[in-house]
């Protein structure tokens, strides 16, 4: 099984209605995003270009562009999640990158295996 990772930054607003502490008042974060897809490649020795990699990073930045960088970034996160914290945010990402790398023939048989989001340099939140 073979994995590539590609990072994306966004900056985003958002509140946390409830929250104990400074997070209640709006504020904004310079989120980093990081996308792993796995899968084999489907020839081996491959005989094209195509066969030799799973996906083109150029393909998965554009689709992870599309899907979730153009929507999030400079947004504030409260006008679509009601509570928008980290795990919510990622829960709402994986759904919509899974749809697309489900391990179908779609997007090079890839399937979202991992994402990572960075909500500041020492504060992260992984999906699997």
């Amino acid at each position: 099984m073979l994995s590539i990772t590609k990072r994306f930054t966004f900056e985003a607003a958002h509140h946390l209605p409830g929250h104990q502490g400074k997070c209640i008042n709006l504020h904004g974060h310079s989120y980093k995003l990081e996308v792993t897809l796995s899968g084999s490649l489907s020839r081996i020795p491959p005989r094209n270009l195509a066969e030799s990699m799973l996906i083109d990073f150029s393909k998965l930045k554009t689709v992870v562009k599309e899907e979730v960088i153009d929507t999030l970034d400079h947004f504030l996160l409260n006008d679509m999640l009601t509570l928008p914290t980290a795990e919510v945010l990622i829960e709402w990402i994986w759904d919509k990158l899974y749809t697309i790398f489900d391990g179908s023939e779609a997007v090079n048989w890839c399937r979202l295996s991992k994402l990572q989001l960075w909500e500041t340099e020492d504060s992260w939140v992984t999906r699997t």
